[in-house]
């Protein structure tokens, strides 16, 4: 949600706000389009189906309900522990959504957005069992498998995309549960730059 209420008020894209403002293009209330078999995505924008009423949130510009295209589609996924293990999978269910979102002949602009913890140590929890990282083979610390991660999904996964947002953190999963960016200043560099070049791409739209 935040997403779209920061392309709202960045005001890159007339054709963006007016639609926005005039209810025609909302956030899409189930994340599907109706009468479109097509798995979610974590985050979808678009035409609202005529006739529907927006929702509006208190507090939100971007109203949400009902939508029958997808012009924009937003996938998000967060890498904690494990990373290498698991990021055949990840990088599949990345590129299987962008097909998704352009089902059924959408050309929407897709945005990939990924987390990847950077922290010295990472426990996981199941029930009371605590399992923490140790540094060693199948036990490695985040930040011994960060730079693995992100180079596979750079080369694999952000090709893809329209735009492909790369989120380095810290986090532990331990009480007091910090949580940082790696570099604050860059982070929010780079997501006000992907924030610009979506609002480009939507005012280019037909």
């Amino acid at each position: 949600m935040h997403l779209y209420e920061d392309l709202f008020a960045i005001d890159r894209s007339s054709k963006l706000v007016d639609g926005i403002k005039k209810h025609l293009i909302v956030l899409n209330v189930q994340n599907r389009r109706h009468g479109v078999q097509a798995r979610r995505g974590d985050g979808t924008f678009g035409e609202i189906v005529p006739g529907q009423p927006p929702i509006i949130d208190p507090g939100f510009v971007v109203a949400r309900g009902t939508i029958a295209t997808v012009e924009i589609g937003v996938e998000v996924k967060i890498l904690a522990k494990a990373m290498i293990k698991q990021i055949d999978r990840v990088i599949t269910d990345l590129c299987n959504q962008v097909a998704q979102f352009r089902k059924h002949g959408d050309n929407p602009i897709c945005i990939g957005i990924v987390g990847i913890n950077q922290a010295d140590r990472y426990v996981s929890w199941e029930a009371d069992r605590s399992y923490p990282t140790t540094g060693r083979d199948g036990y490695l610390h985040p930040i011994q498998e960060a730079a693995e991660a992100n180079r596979r999904l750079r080369d694999l996964a952000a090709p893809a995309f329209d735009e492909f947002l790369m989120l380095p953190y810290k986090a532990s999963n331990e009480p007091p549960y910090p949580f940082e960016w790696l570099d604050f200043t860059e982070t929010t560099k780079d997501y006000a730059s992907v924030l610009t070049r979506i609002s480009s791409k939507y005012q280019r739209r037909p």
